[in-house]
């Protein structure tokens, strides 16, 4: 869904509400969520005040009230649901990302608020399923930015890696792994690589024979990078199209990304990739998320995290 028409979709808070019901009770019955008793419920509406929700609803079975919000990350929410709403948009049209400084700019809030915004609706970024068909696998790193001219360059130990995965015409996974050993990279490829998968496509790193399973491992193809880039249909430059893509959102719109929260902006790219020809069922799939995820607190965002 477009900018232009979630502003003129969802002008008011109702509006905003009248979609979350639809896309939990689809149905047309409204149910406790509760006891969940469905078709005996009470609506009553209220002025709008701050914190509060226009309508809430009480059961007539259980006796307690609820609202469309209710269980969702929006229930504990100060934010108004239409720059959720505008967030949402915002950072699913966004092919590069969007920082929160720019979020910040465009809702009118103050950064805290903008930066944890950002993180909950990427925390709803996340596919699951496992790849099949021509799986490609690579790996990236996402090297420190050299300082200006003048100032001191402090050499980082480890770089950020970054495991690739992506079927032919499919979807894409982004990973982040602490290290490119096949004791790590062997458990990411089986979470996510379908035993069924028709062939396998790397280039000639020791670590795939490793890693990979043993019914995998018949259908591998590798490519050597030191003499040829292509040969026939063996190549992996499908995935390494991805890596551009995500390089240049991290280095261009967001400068410095934690290993901590590196998670969640592998996600956004994955997420955002695989349904680039679906925008409205990019805005609804990731509103249907925030609905049913549990809420990520500032705390968790902000509590310290040892580098890998």
């Amino acid at each position: 869904m477009k900018l232009i028409d979630v502003t003129q979709k969802f002008p008011t808070e109702d509006s905003c509400l009248d979609y979350i019901e639809q896309m939990r009770w689809s149905g047309g019955e409204i149910g406790c969520v509760h006891c969940g008793e469905i078709g005996r419920v009470s609506k009553i509406t209220r002025e709008a005040g701050k914190n509060k929700r226009t309508r809430i609803y009480q059961c007539m079975a259980c006796g307690k009230q609820f609202s469309a919000t209710s269980g969702t990350i929006f229930n504990d929410t100060h934010l108004p649901l239409t720059k959720w709403f505008l967030a949402i948009a915002l950072i699913c049209e966004a092919k590069k990302g969007m920082s929160a400084k720019q979020v910040q700019r465009h809702l009118g809030v103050n950064y805290r608020t903008a930066w944890h915004l950002c993180h909950r609706i990427r925390e709803a970024m996340k596919d699951g399923g496992l790849l099949t068909g021509e799986v490609e696998i690579d790996e990236t790193y996402l090297m420190p930015k050299k300082p200006r001219k003048g100032k001191p360059y402090v050499k980082k130990e480890t770089k950020d890696i970054v495991l690739g995965m992506r079927e032919r015409g499919g979807r894409l996974r982004l990973v982040p792994i602490a290290d490119g050993k096949a004791s790590i990279i062997g458990p990411v490829l089986k979470a996510n690589i379908s035993l069924r998968a028709k062939a396998i496509y790397t280039d000639e790193s020791a670590v795939y024979p490793y890693a990979l399973n043993y019914r995998l491992l018949k259908k591998h193809k590798t490519i050597n990078h030191s003499r040829e880039y292509v040969n026939g249909d063996i190549h992996t430059n499908t995935v390494e199209n991805a890596f551009s893509l995500l390089k240049r959102g991290i280095y261009g719109s967001f400068h410095k990304v934690s290993i901590k929260h590196l998670g969640r902006y592998c996600d956004e790219f994955s997420y955002r990739f695989n349904r680039r020809e679906e925008q409205l069922q990019m805005f609804d799939a990731t509103l249907k998320n925030l609905t049913r995820g549990n809420a990520l607190p500032y705390k968790k965002l902000t509590s310290p995290v040892s580098e890998p």
